[in-house]
C-alpha cells in the first residue's frame, strides 16, 4: 500500500475515538457560565437590551450569561475579543450595526468581518432621537434655522460610524446645516455631556435618550424612522418634517466566533428567541426602553447583514465618513 494511502487511514482511524467525544461535549454543552461581550459602554443601546435578556437566556440555557463590556472603535474592540475567542460557545458578541459599517471603515483589522462570525440571531432595532435641552430649540425647524445661522453647531454621538453618527451626518446634508459631529464611547458618556451644555444636541439611541425625555430632562424634536414611535407618538420623524424617505436606524444582534457548532448555534437562536417572545419582556423592551424587539433566524440575520453591508457601503461613501 502506497504511503500516502496509509497516512490517511492511520489519520482517519485515529480520529473517529474523538468524534463522539465531540459529540457528547455539545450535547451536554453549556456546562459553565458564557460570557456575552457587549461591544459598546455600560448603559446604551447595545449593553441596555443584551442585560435584560442575559438572565432569561442563561435560565432557559441552565448557565449563566455574563456581559462583559468592550467598548470602542465602533464595536470593534468587543468584536475583535470575540473574533479571537475558541468556537466553543462559552464566547458570544452582542454587536451593532458597525458589522456592516466597519468593513466600509477599516481596513487594518486583525480579523475579517465577513468570515470571523456566525450569526446567532437579530436582537432589536435601535430608533435613533434628536435631543435638545428643555431650554433649546422647540422644533426641528428652529433648530435648522438656527444651525444655519450658526455653522458648526455640534451634535453628539455613540461613535464614529455609529447610527446616531450617521443620522446626524445624513440630515446635516441633506439640509446643508454643517453641524460638527462629537463622538463618544458609547450613548451615556454622549448624554451627560448634552445634560452638561457642552453640546448643541444629539442623535441617541432610544433606549438612552427616553428615560430622560419621559423625567424632561432633555426635549425631542425628531425620530429617525419612517413612521413616529409607539412610545414617543407625539414626536415627529424627520421623514415628515420635509426630509421624505429618512430612515436611518441602529439594531442589535448576537454573533459568536464562526466555527462554532451548529447545534450550540442553534440552542443559542432558540434561546434568544425564547427570550423575546415573553410577552412581559416584549412590553420592556418596547415600553420601557424604547427599542423595537426583533428575533428571527440565524439565516434571517445572515440575509439582513449581507443587505446592510451593501447599503452602507453607499452611506459612508455618499457621507465621506472616515474613522479619524
Amino acid at each position: 500500500m502506497p504511503t500516502s494511502s496509509r497516512r490517511h487511514l492511520l489519520t482517519a482511524a485515529t480520529s473517529i475515538p474523538f468524534l463522539p467525544a465531540l459529540a457528547r461535549a455539545q450535547s451536554n454543552w453549556p456546562t459553565r457560565p458564557i460570557r456575552v461581550v457587549a461591544s459598546y459602554a455600560p448603559g446604551g443601546g447595545v449593553d441596555v437590551p443584551t442585560r435584560l435578556l442575559a438572565e432569561p437566556m442563561g435560565n432557559i440555557l441552565g448557565q449563566p450569561l455574563v456581559v462583559e463590556n468592550r467598548a470602542g472603535a465602533t464595536g470593534s474592540i468587543g468584536a475583535a475579543a470575540v473574533a479571537a475567542a475558541a468556537p466553543d460557545g462559552y464566547t458570544i458578541l452582542s454587536d451593532a450595526s458597525g458589522q456592516a459599517l466597519n468593513p466600509a471603515l477599516m481596513t487594518n483589522l486583525p480579523f475579517d468581518y465577513a468570515t470571523a462570525f456566525a450569526p446567532i440571531g437579530r436582537v432589536c432595532i435601535l430608533p435613533q432621537v434628536l435631543v435638545v435641552l428643555p431650554g433649546g430649540p422647540q422644533s426641528l425647524a428652529v433648530l435648522m434655522e438656527a444651525a444655519r445661522k450658526r455653522p458648526g453647531m455640534t451634535y453628539a454621538s455613540s461613535g464614529i460610524a455609529s447610527g446616531p453618527h450617521l443620522a446626524g451626518a445624513v440630515l446635516s446634508r441633506r439640509a446643508g446645516l454643517g453641524l460638527t459631529h462629537v463622538a463618544y464611547r458609547g450613548s451615556a458618556p454622549a448624554m451627560q455631556d448634552v445634560l452638561a451644555g457642552a453640546v448643541d444636541m444629539a442623535f441617541s439611541t432610544t433606549p438612552q435618550a427616553v428615560p430622560l425625555i419621559r423625567e424632561g430632562r432633555l426635549r425631542a424634536l425628531a425620530v429617525t424612522t419612517r413612521e413616529r414611535l409607539p412610545f414617543l407618538p407625539d414626536v415627529p420623524t424627520i421623514a415628515e418634517q420635509g426630509f421624505e424617505g429618512f430612515d436611518v436606524n441602529d439594531w442589535v444582534a448576537m454573533w459568536a466566533p464562526a466555527g462554532t457548532p451548529a447545534p450550540i448555534l442553534e440552542r443559542l437562536n432558540a434561546a434568544l428567541n425564547q427570550a423575546l417572545s415573553d410577552p412581559a419582556r416584549r412590553d420592556r423592551l418596547l415600553n420601557g426602553l424604547g427599542v423595537l424587539p426583533t428575533g428571527g433566524s440565524r439565516e434571517d440575520l445572515a440575509r439582513f447583514v449581507a443587505e446592510q453591508r451593501m447599503a452602507m457601503r453607499e452611506v459612508v461613501r455618499a457621507e465621506n465618513i472616515r474613522i479619524e
